[in-house]
Order: C-alpha cells, then sequence, then structure tokens
C-alpha cells in the first residue's frame, strides 16, 4: 500500500469516528468514499466504525471490480459513490449517512427549502430530497446523481442524507451544517411553514459565500459573520 493510500485510508477511518461521535450516524449506518487514482476507497460493508482499520478500507475501480482485505466487501451503496464521483469531477469525497433530524425530514420527503440564508451553503436555493428507492440499486445512484445536480447535498426519501466535499474535513463539516438546519427547520415547523428567501436573496448569498470560498475550509461550516 502507497503511503498516500494508507493516508487516506487512516483519513476515512478518522472522518467515520468523527461521525458517529457527533452523532450523524449510529452502528454502522452510513458510508464513506475518496476518489483514489482512476477508481475510489470506500468503507466495508457491516463494519462498525470502531472496529475499521485503514486495511478494512475497499480500492472500488469504476466497473465495480474491488480489491479489498479477506472476508471485506464494499459498502452495498458502492453504487452512488461510484457514479456520483464520476458525474462531479468538482468533488472528490461522498459522505452518507441517517442523522435523526435530516433523515425525519426525508422520511416526509420533504425539501429543505430557504428559510435560512444558510441552506446556500449546499450550492443553491434549497437542499433537495430525492424519492425513495431501495438501497444498494442503480436506482437508488439514479434519483440521488440527479437531486445533487448543482448541489452539495440532498436528502434521500426515507432513507438519510448526502453530502459531498473537495476533502473529507469539508464533506463532514457539509454534512454537520445540513443536520443543523434540518433540526432547525424542524423546530420552526411547530409554528407554521416558515417563510422562505426570495431567490435573488439567495443568489446574493451563493455569490458572497463564493467570493469567501465558503465551505472549502472545515471552519467554514458555522454562520457567516
Amino acid at each position: 500500500m502507497s503511503a498516500d493510500g494508507h493516508t487516506l485510508r487512516a483519513g476515512i477511518v478518522a472522518t467515520c469516528r468523527a461521525m458517529n461521535a457527533c452523532g450523524l450516524n449510529q452502528g454502522t449506518s452510513g458510508n464513506l468514499s475518496v476518489r483514489h487514482g482512476g477508481g475510489l476507497l470506500i468503507t466495508p460493508s457491516s463494519l462498525p466504525y470502531e472496529a475499521m482499520e485503514p486495511a478494512d478500507i475497499v480500492a472500488l475501480d469504476p466497473s465495480g471490480s474491488f480489491a479489498a482485505a479477506p472476508g471485506r466487501r464494499p459498502s452495498s451503496e458502492w453504487r452512488f459513490h461510484r457514479d456520483i464521483l464520476r458525474a462531479r469531477p468538482d468533488v472528490a469525497v461522498v459522505l452518507h449517512c441517517h442523522s435523526v433530524h435530516a433523515t425525519a425530514l426525508a422520511c416526509q420527503h420533504r425539501a429543505i427549502p430557504a428559510f435560512h440564508y444558510m441552506v446556500a451553503v449546499a450550492g443553491g436555493h434549497d437542499i433537495r430530497c430525492a424519492p425513495y428507492a431501495t438501497f444498494g440499486t442503480q436506482a437508488l445512484s439514479q434519483v440521488a446523481v440527479a437531486a445533487l445536480d448543482g448541489r452539495r447535498a440532498c436528502l434521500l426519501g426515507q432513507h438519510g442524507m448526502i453530502a459531498l466535499g473537495a476533502t473529507l474535513d469539508a464533506a463532514l463539516a457539509l454534512a454537520v451544517e445540513v443536520e443543523a438546519l434540518a433540526r432547525i427547520y424542524l423546530a420552526a415547523l411547530v409554528l407554521g411553514e416558515p417563510p422562505v428567501l426570495p431567490g435573488d436573496e439567495i443568489d446574493r448569498v451563493l455569490e458572497q459565500m463564493r467570493k469567501m470560498g465558503y465551505g472549502a475550509a472545515p471552519n467554514d461550516a458555522g454562520a457567516a459573520g
């Protein structure tokens, strides 16, 4: 294993453990991939993150063939990881989690509208919710790729959330931000449907974020100010 490959694998393991530590995942839910060479490195199926080691990370090529430690297979969601990275040369990391508040909205097939200006951190005027499709299928991959068109995050109907990033830290920070937005949105809904910021204002926010390089580094995940 190359030194670079080992560093990436160790980074994947550390990020997975951070997902559980900050409450984005529970148990063995969720998965994570990083672009590497002509393919990707991805978390193995059904292995608790606390037991995961760099050698357990699976190398996957674009055809779906893989190289793994004995007894390891790629996450069942490898198709959407492969297809998102293929469709999005601007990102290097795909993070999938089952965070509670984002998943609650996904169970109602509710997108997150621009009720708060930070919704723009995902790259557009809303955070879409993809239709439901069975986990691990090409159908799920197709709806995920479509929901992420022009976005860096989406919800998956009755399933969870996907966040993208140029780095592991950036993808994790975005997932934390989307989960926070989902929590705030659910709280606001208790008082009724919140007002939505107009499109021209979100365009201004997007331009401000672009000028600031907003979302490019982990410390950009909090509110602007």
